[in-house]
């Protein structure tokens, strides 16, 4: 299962994010559930480095299927909405009856 936590501070702000795991919806290579996660994780990292001025620490390890991300200090609204969007892909994965079980998503105030 991928276990994905968000991060947001005291303004709930969307601050970052923390993933690890393998979804096991199929053999590596095969598994579409654990290519979207990825595609949605590491796209938002990609336009967060291009399209803002946000500051962020990223560490990831393929091997273990993990990543985090953390913005330093308040995001931009352009980091922010790339985040929430991040967010709103995942939990349309995590809702729908199909995925539910290869995905965990959880909210913590950092």
């Amino acid at each position: 299962m991928i276990k994905v936590t968000i991060y947001h501070n005291e303004k709930n702000e969307c601050v970052g994010f923390r993933a690890s795991g393998h979804a096991g919806q199929d053999e590596c290579g095969q598994d579409i559930v654990c290519a979207a996660a990825s595609i949605l994780m590491i796209n938002t990292v990609n336009a967060i480095e291009q399209f803002t001025g946000d500051e962020f620490s990223l560490v990831s390890d393929e091997d273990d299927g993990s990543m985090e991300c953390r913005l330093a200090g308040h995001p931009s609204k352009e980091a922010e909405l790339l985040l929430k969007t991040m967010v709103q892909g995942l939990t349309a994965m995590e809702d729908d009856e199909d995925y539910t079980q290869y995905i965990d998503i959880i909210f913590e105030e950092v």
